[in-house]
């Protein structure tokens, strides 16, 4: 089965972009929630062994449970892994070369990452993602992720922002939009180009 990663920081190190409290529920309630849902989902079935990629590419869309927590399992391990409390600011001229090829600037690219993220209608997630070798921007309702069949962006995530309420409603309440912007204080760029490379 499939276990609740352990996070790489502690609850309160992001802080003041995202509250201690705030990560604490995030991950050790909300995570953990979904973790133990899809493995009761895939427990005694044939995706018993199968990687989280390969469950969300092969998915049957129809499966309401296993779409939902399989997504959430995805989508919050991608989630904690490209946030870091250090280092923030180094982003690598490489990767910063491919937003400027892909949006035209870094500010245009934020633009672009924050409407998304800004304009998904109730809960979701917003994506940078690559497509054949390019960066795009994009966003999805509820746990849903560009790695499922015949969402609206098919594609492999390297950055998500949940955008679900529980994400952020303890400090910045309906706020989306600070709680967006605070987003860019913590994105762990390393990991961001690694998972580029490996899409690529």
């Amino acid at each position: 089965g499939f276990k609740l990663p352990e996070l790489n920081f502690s609850y309160d190190a992001l802080e003041p972009s995202i509250d201690a409290r705030t990560m604490e529920i995030h991950h050790s309630k909300h995570h953990n929630g979904y973790t133990n849902n899809l493995n009761n989902a895939i427990q005694g079935t044939s995706l018993d062994s199968s990687t989280i990629e390969s469950i969300l590419v092969d998915l049957d869309m129809d499966n309401k449970g296993l779409r939902n927590n399989a997504g959430g399992y995805y989508n919050h391990k991608l989630f904690w892994e490209v946030i870091s409390p250090v280092d923030n600011e180094n982003i690598s001229n490489t990767m910063l070369d491919l937003i400027n090829k892909s949006f035209g600037s870094f500010d245009s690219f934020k633009d672009q990452f924050s409407k998304a993220a800004a304009t998904q209608f109730g809960s979701g997630w917003a994506w940078l993602c690559v497509k054949d070798g390019k960066l795009e921007v994009c966003s999805t309702p509820n746990q849903d992720n560009p790695l499922m069949p015949g969402v609206t962006c098919e594609a492999t995530p390297i950055l998500g922002l949940d955008v679900w309420e529980h994400a952020y409603y303890l400090k910045y309440q309906n706020r989306r939009p600070d709680y967006i912007n605070s987003f860019f204080n913590v994105i762990n760029w390393n990991e961001v180009e690694r998972r580029y490379a490996e899409a690529k």
